[in-house]
């Protein structure tokens, strides 16, 4: 799955051979726009967020979608996680899926000291972990088995 700001810079985005697009955005704002997709189908769709009906119904897109088709998701990093796990069901692959996270929201953060996952509301550089007050630094890697930015002890490399 890549996760960026923007499609690859590289002509549309989209390698050679996609046979569709399916635009997916939430929130207050539409932020799908992909600049040409060689006269291959598009599918936009915009929900205010992620709830169960608005992931049934892209259940049902993503069932009805041909092999080749790519995903892009936009919006706050929650919602698209949990549109791009409801793909992962329906046997889309993470090279199929293009994520657009809004960083304005707020995100969860892994802490591998007491394996605890926080929200981090502020969206900062650092958190202080909910399950053992450990002040985190949050890295830029994702994990998508946790759901989770991982977060490491912003101070580990100080003298004690």
């Amino acid at each position: 799955m890549r996760s960026a700001s923007m499609p690859p810079a590289a002509g549309n985005g989209l390698e050679p051979g996609f046979r569709g697009v399916i635009c997916v955005s939430f929130g207050s704002s539409d932020d799908t726009a992909l600049p040409d997709t060689n006269g291959q189908p598009r599918y936009d769709l915009h929900f205010e967020s992620a709830t169960a009906e608005s992931l049934s119904e892209l259940k049902s897109v993503f069932s009805g979608s041909r092999v080749g088709v790519r995903l892009i998701l936009a919006g706050p990093p929650t919602d698209i996680r949990a549109a791009a796990a409801a793909a992962a069901d329906c046997g889309l692959l993470g090279e199929e899926v293009t994520l657009l996270p809004q960083e304005t929201g707020p995100r969860f953060v892994y802490c591998p000291h007491c394996l605890t996952t926080t929200v981090d509301e502020a969206a900062g550089t650092e958190v202080k972990c909910q399950g053992c007050a450990t002040t985190l630094t949050i890295a830029d890697h994702f994990s998508r088995r946790r759901g989770a930015y991982l977060g490491y002890s912003a101070h580990a490399e100080e003298a004690a």
